[in-house]
């Protein structure tokens, strides 16, 4: 491809509302374009990344046994009704009527459509394992997309679906697609984690989350150093090893601490530290309000909760609700006399002699000991993990990073196939709901992670895999006929022996050339100028590194190129495995 022929509308300045490195590198590229508040457009080079991500993601997919199809984006609001999910998904499902009034959405996922599906064509257990994948676009209502292709509301994405006679069955799907997903991973060149997951609104027994390494990521992955064991901070399970504490405290006592609403504020004025302090917070759980108990230093995981109760939300009541239920303001709630059910988590179990909200205002408890002054329905692990914690599974330490969620695999179970009345009869003639799996990749959130991870003060650095184009290849004067004439049979014979090749042949300066190429971050740059072939030689950068070479213009262009092009790409292998290692 001929940079003067194609539309790469690069960018010197950064633009202002473009928050993160990926976002503005690929404005400034020339890969997407914002049309509206979540939604982009894909320019030519962006979507060469986009297909090249689709095409490692089709490679890894049909090896382990999934067939492609392609489901509507629209969907008709009864398969929601069926599966419960019309009223419960929230408003990231964009509603709407068609022209016959008829309910519709915008597809965010497809589990009720692919489910619908096999249920009309599949009877027996003779026809399972069905497994079956798409690549597509999706659209979710997001209340606050940012971040480019980050958190847009439509973008693209890889969502498979497995259905099995058996749990058995279905584990060894869900096998082929974690292994597959950590093929996909690897071959693109990423550094990443599988964790396990919270399985949020799709439902489900169990799931594993994969996330990029990148300081800009929404997630912490927690991992411990010593074994393999990682979860995302809604899931990272707290051990405890702790006894519970005897009944050895004071007689609890009220005191008057006006204003102080904060753990901080009441800790510094009654002096106390913040583990001595409990959090009562009250919560909304499918609209009926609980308390949950945590130490004042520690944070409570509202994921948790949501297992433990059974729940499909969890949020923070408001103000008036604290109020109904306490008798005081927002943060004066305390467990004492509370009507409410109230869960603890198990780290108070180790503790006694705790300061409390009073359920008056401006007033806490002294001398609190939970088993003697509060009803507690249950002790559980409800809060977030901290590096201080062991690793749940081998005592060893923990280390908590920040991740990019790129893939989720979920073991579905039931869900949708007894919900929607998907049977089939097994080998004694008796019907039964198929095990059903589903697996997500945001291929185009893929593009965004990379680019965070892989980037420097001038632009992007691609790994080979996803790069749009493998060889950027400078031509600095398209004016001079010999050079002219050696970049074009460079670009011809890279292109011959499969590589794909950017010449940039514009009437430009070079320092815009080469600002371009670094912005742009193909793997290898060649450059094509007078001095260079006086001497007979085509210079050659690794734009990972930066370090510089010659190869010979002559018969052996070919076989050095070829050379060359393997350490750059076994540099990036290896400059991804040592990153991995010390994640």
């Amino acid at each position: 491809m001929r940079f003067s022929a194609a539309y790469i509308p690069t960018l010197k300045e950064t633009p202002a509302d473009a928050e993160v490195a990926s976002h503005q590198l690929m404005l400034r590229a020339g890969m997407i374009r914002r049309l509206s508040s979540g939604l982009y457009i894909y320019l030519p080079l962006g979507l060469r990344v986009v297909e090249r991500i689709g095409a490692v993601v089709r490679k890894h997919m049909n090896a382990a046994g999934f067939q492609e199809l392609l489901l509507p984006m629209v969907q008709p609001a009864e398969l929601w009704m069926e599966s419960g999910r019309w009223d419960q998904y929230g408003k990231e499902l964009l509603r709407f009527k068609d022209r016959g009034e008829r309910d519709c959405c915008l597809g965010p996922t497809h589990e009720e459509v692919v489910t619908d599906l096999v249920r009309d064509e599949v009877r027996s257990y003779r026809q399972l394992p069905v497994r079956l994948y798409q690549i597509q676009t999706k659209f979710r209502d997001e209340i606050r997309p940012r971040f480019g292709l980050m958190r847009a509301r439509e973008f693209v994405m890889k969502d498979a679906y497995s259905f099995d006679l058996d749990v058995e069955a279905a584990e060894r799907s869900y096998r082929a697609m974690y292994d597959a997903y950590v093929g996909v991973f690897t071959e693109l060149g990423l550094r990443f984690r599988a964790v396990e997951a919270d399985n949020g609104s799709i439902g489900g027994n169990f799931s594993h989350e994969f996330m990029v390494i990148a300081d800009i990521g929404e997630d912490v992955v927690c991992h411990c150093r010593d074994c393999d064991y990682a979860a995302n901070l809604e899931r990272a399970e707290v051990a405890f090893g702790g006894a519970a504490t005897p009944d050895a405290c004071p007689p609890t006592e009220s005191v008057s601490t006006p204003g102080a609403h904060t753990v901080e504020a009441v800790s510094s004025l009654l002096g106390v530290p913040p583990s001595r302090l409990v959090k009562t917070l009250v919560l909304k759980a499918d609209d009926r309000p609980v308390a949950v108990l945590v130490r004042g230093d520690r944070e409570a995981n509202e994921a948790k909760v949501k297992r433990l109760l059974g729940a499909v939300s969890v949020e923070l009541a408001d103000a008036a609700t604290v109020r109904a239920v306490t008798g005081a303001p927002m943060g004066f709630a305390g467990p004492v006399g509370l009507d409410i059910p109230v869960y603890a988590d198990n780290e108070l179990q180790a503790g006694t002699d705790y300061v409390t909200g009073a359920n008056a205002p401006d007033a806490h408890l002294r001398h609190v000991h939970l088993p003697r002054d509060v009803r507690v329905e249950a002790f559980a692990d409800l809060r977030c993990l901290t590096p201080e914690d062991p690793c749940p599974r081998c005592g060893g330490p923990m280390r908590l990073t920040r991740g990019i969620e790129v893939g989720h695999v979920f073991m579905l179970g039931l869900k949708y196939s007894e919900s929607m009345h998907m049977v089939i009869q097994d080998e004694a003639g008796q019907e039964r709901f198929p095990v059903m799996g589903c697996y997500g990749i945001g291929v185009s959130r893929v593009a965004a992670a990379a680019i965070e991870q892989n980037h420097d003060a001038d632009g992007i650095l691609f790994p080979p895999p996803m790069a749009p184009y493998a060889v950027h290849l400078l031509n600095l004067d398209p004016r001079k006929p010999d050079v002219t004439e050696v970049a074009d049979r460079i670009h011809d014979l890279l292109e011959a022996s499969g590589r794909d090749v950017l010449l940039d042949d514009r009437a430009e300066r070079p320092g815009v050339k080469f600002k371009d190429a670094d912005l742009m971050g193909a793997p290898m740059q060649l450059v094509v100028g007078g001095k260079g072939l006086a001497a007979g030689i085509v210079e050659c950068k690794d734009r990972r590194t930066g370090v510089k070479g010659e190869l010979p213009v002559g018969d052996g262009f070919l076989a050095a190129f070829d050379a060359w092009a393997g350490e750059v790409e076994d540099g990036w292998r290896r400059h991804r495995d040592a990153a991995e290692g010390s994640a």
